[in-house]
């Protein structure tokens, strides 16, 4: 794939699903691989990320075969994994990284961990903190709490940890570690995040319970619920016995919000994104678009291996700014670079806030947009937390109109998520929207141009 360039549409029009849920598949990998008995993933997302989390576990004698979107995993048991004399390459995953941390703390191996420039960059200390609490031989290599890690599995005890950040990744790193110790592990967040492991690992065996301080069991909650903004503890009980099972993995939401907001800004649109996760501690960018005006309908709302799926219909839309901060944004943080975008052709102004997250992702996502929407002629300005988006209708101090889009080459930073969102920006600039990295849309969605270029109108 070289030399895309996106200009403006008529219309977006069609029917499309998306790419498996990228969180899903590689929890469906790294719990089938420490399940007994076989574990089938269909609807598995084949991209780099996922594929880092099967190299890994390949790595460690676990015997995975895939056939694009369908992956067999012959699981060994908790105790299973056998030493890996290399590095273990976790690429540009996250969630590979924090995750496998847990599970490698307490199985009884050593391991090296490491990844490309951007995950040694990205924070460890959130991990390596409470599994050191734990009893776990954990460190940064390079002393600066980021990858590569050295890790030495052995015996672990419980703890109770009470996380600074709503992070499903850190919290799925201690559970997955408490399935190493004797009694409980609880993990403490200021406000629910997604809950994918919880769901999974109870239909793995595991015994798992989260409850919100409203007294709330999160496995209760249903489309279109409110997450609330409470704390929320999760208790995993140590030492089940872990069974495979055949998971279907639905479309990534993630990947279906580049394609939402295309179907509400662009003009004289009609689309219908099928087999959606919805699951409300994911899908914050739906409550966004409802909050700004948005046509959109929830279809055939169901539940698929124990998550919460539909599929989603939306038309063009007269959109007006809002706030976005609190209880939403661990819902919705990788949809942000796109819902700048939809909120630069709302009206008014939106503010995005609470969300200094962004800053440690794959890119520093506040730059990474600001100055992208700048590039496009959308008046911006970044906060300590978050960014302000002038919509529209932005007029200068003299009341003069001022607002304009306009085609630009986006430096993504290889960030996917900017790229994704600003090709959603060139579908309604004037003028031709390059790219100087293209090609790290294959991070989460190998396919994202082919599928855009199917429901464009000229």
């Amino acid at each position: 794939m070289n030399n895309i360039s996106i200009t403006k549409a008529n219309s977006i029009k069609g029917q499309i699903t998306v790419p498996g849920d990228k969180s899903i598949s590689h929890r469906g990998v790294m719990f089938g691989a420490i399940a007994e008995g076989l574990t089938e993933l269909t609807g598995f997302l084949d991209g780099a990320d996922c594929r880092s989390t099967i190299s890994c576990f390949r790595n460690m004698g676990i015997d995975i075969k895939q056939d694009n979107d369908h992956v067999l995993i012959q699981g060994k048991g908790l105790y299973g994994l056998k030493e890996y004399n290399g590095t273990l390459d976790v690429g540009n995953s996250g969630t590979t990284t924090r995750l496998i941390s847990g599970i490698l703390a307490g199985s009884p191996i050593h391991s090296t961990l490491n990844g490309d420039a951007s995950i040694q960059s990205r924070p460890m200390k959130r991990i390596i903190e409470p599994l050191q609490q734990m009893g776990a031989d954990i460190s940064s290599i390079k002393g600066n709490d980021c990858a590569p890690l050295q890790i030495n599995g052995g015996k672990l005890h419980t703890i109770h940890y009470n996380s600074p950040v709503a992070s499903a990744q850190v919290k799925s790193c201690i559970l997955l570690a408490g399935l190493y110790c004797d009694g409980e592990t609880t993990v403490t967040e200021p406000v629910l995040s997604r809950n994918h492991t919880e769901l999974m690992l109870n239909g793995f065996g595991a015994d798992v319970k989260t409850i919100t301080s409203q007294n709330t069991d999160s496995s209760n909650m249903s489309i279109g619920s409110k997450v609330t903004d409470t704390s929320a503890t999760a208790t995993i009980i140590g030492g089940p016995k872990l069974i495979g099972q055949q998971i279907a993995v639905p479309g990534d939401i993630s990947s279906a919000a580049y394609f939402i907001v295309a179907g509400l800004i662009c003009d004289n649109s009609d689309l219908l994104i099928e087999n959606v996760n919805c699951n409300p501690t994911r899908a914050g960018i739906l409550k966004v678009c409802e909050k700004m005006g948005a046509n959109i309908e929830y279809l055939n709302k169901r539940i698929v291996s124990g998550e919460e799926v539909c599929d989603i219909h939306v038309t063009t839309s007269d959109l007006h700014g809002c706030r976005v901060d609190g209880e939403l944004i661990p819902t919705l943080i990788d949809e942000i670079p796109v819902i700048a975008v939809m909120a630069s052709q709302a009206s008014g102004t939106t503010v995005i806030a609470d969300a200094a997250e962004l800053k440690v992702k794959e890119s520093n996502r506040i730059d990474s947009v600001v100055e992208n929407l700048r590039a496009m002629g959308i008046a911006c300005e970044p906060t300590d937390d978050g960014m302000i988006i002038h919509g529209r209708d932005f007029t200068n101090t003299d009341g003069s109109k001022s607002y304009s889009i306009h085609g630009a080459h986006i430096s993504t930073k290889s960030d996917h998520r900017i790229a994704m969102a600003f090709a959603i920006a060139g579908l309604v600039a004037d003028g031709k929207t390059s790219f100087d990295d293209e090609n790290c849309v294959a991070i989460s969605y190998p396919t994202f141009f082919q599928t855009l270029q199917k429901i464009i109108n000229k």
